[in-house]
């Protein structure tokens, strides 16, 4: 059975993270690479911690932002989208020196694992999953509230434009990108009204007007997030 180095284990008593049962933090940095680099290796990956994690940072984050903002639905998950996004979760990765105890494969770690987005945001998603299950929600949520300090107090989707907001939303919902579709003009060309409607597949549809495309598209995204988000 694998033992969690003397190194790794102080970082992560370092980072605010409590082991008990050493496995689900071996588990939970260890990539689906290092198997194959290892004779008949078949330890389990990081990949169903970091499923549970990215729900235990989901809600930690929403129970936050419920609680720290009287903001409407829209703009709530605007916010959270942009807290728990890949990209926010390997920054924090980066900061607090994650990607030297990953469990890579020699070819992975050469082709550049460690420092790679996508890995980086997903182990800490699955570190987040480990602390839930070997230290309880409370836990878990008092680490995420620490490492992600600078993110909630931060401007991180805030004022953000309607329609990345929108596509950040529906990437983050799994949904398709929004279409937007010219569905009126009128009035002459020096005071031309344009009235756009955006829709997401599955969703639903929202419509606005304005003297200018790209306005009414704004405007449609914005009343798409206020309806929908």
């Amino acid at each position: 059975m694998t033992d969690l180095t003397q190194e790794t284990r102080d970082w992560l008593a370092a980072t605010g993270f409590r082991v008990g049962n050493e496995q689900i933090w071996i588990e939970a940095l260890t990539h689906g690479s290092f198997n194959g680099s290892r004779n008949g290796s078949d330890e389990a990956d990081y990949q169903r911690l970091e499923f549970l994690g990215d729900r235990v940072l989901g809600l930690s984050v929403a129970s936050w932002l419920y609680r720290a903002s009287g903001s409407h639905e829209g703009q709530l998950s605007q916010r959270l989208n942009a807290l728990v996004s890949g990209a926010t979760c390997a920054r924090i990765a980066r900061e607090i020196g994650l990607s030297d105890h990953i469990r890579l494969g020699k070819q992975a770690r050469e082709d550049g694992g460690a420092d790679s987005d996508n890995i980086l945001g997903d182990v800490m998603e699955s570190l987040i999953g480990a602390s839930f299950l070997d230290n309880g929600y409370d836990a878990a949520r008092d680490v995420i509230y620490r490492l992600w300090d600078g993110e909630l107090s931060g401007n991180a989707g805030k004022s953000k434009h309607p329609k990345s907001a929108l596509q950040e939303w529906a990437a983050g919902n799994q949904r398709a990108m929004p279409k937007y579709e010219i569905t009126d003009r009128s009035g002459p060309d020096h005071a031309a009204r344009f009235t756009v409607a955006v829709s997401i597949h599955k969703v639903g549809e929202a419509q606005a007007t304005a003297s200018s495309k790209s306005e009414a598209e704004k405007l449609a995204a914005k009343a798409f997030l206020e309806e929908f988000g």
